[in-house]
């Protein structure tokens, strides 16, 4: 398995099973109706929708959606076990902290 189909299936379960790592929702996710905010996180949780212009490495870390006239965005980033500097191998779990974070495309 390459380096990327190794992330890419990290990144899945995790996505797909939120213990495996750190969500983090903006305050503009964090706003809406409570049933709103469970159907954006099943969303990213069932993302599959990925392309060459949003996952130009296939590593699956970043997604894009429409819900409700506005346009969020989901992002993987990869931290050391201190969360004090960026993974020396995000295909490894032992040494990296996968957080997602959802928020609306203008809080980017």
């Amino acid at each position: 398995m390459s380096n990327a189909a190794r992330i890419a299936a990290l990144n899945d379960a995790f996505r797909a099973n939120p213990t495996f790592g750190t969500f983090v929702l903006t305050a503009g996710i964090r706003a809406n109706m409570p049933q709103d905010v469970t159907t954006i996180i099943n969303k990213v949780r069932t993302f599959k929708d990925f392309n060459e212009g949003d996952d130009p490495y296939g590593e699956h870390d970043f997604g894009a959606f429409d819900f409700k006239g506005k346009k969020i965005f989901w992002k993987i980033d990869y931290y050391d076990r201190n969360f004090g500097f960026a993974s020396p191998d995000a295909a490894d779990p032992a040494v990296t902290n996968r957080v997602l974070t959802v928020m609306y495309a203008d809080e980017y």
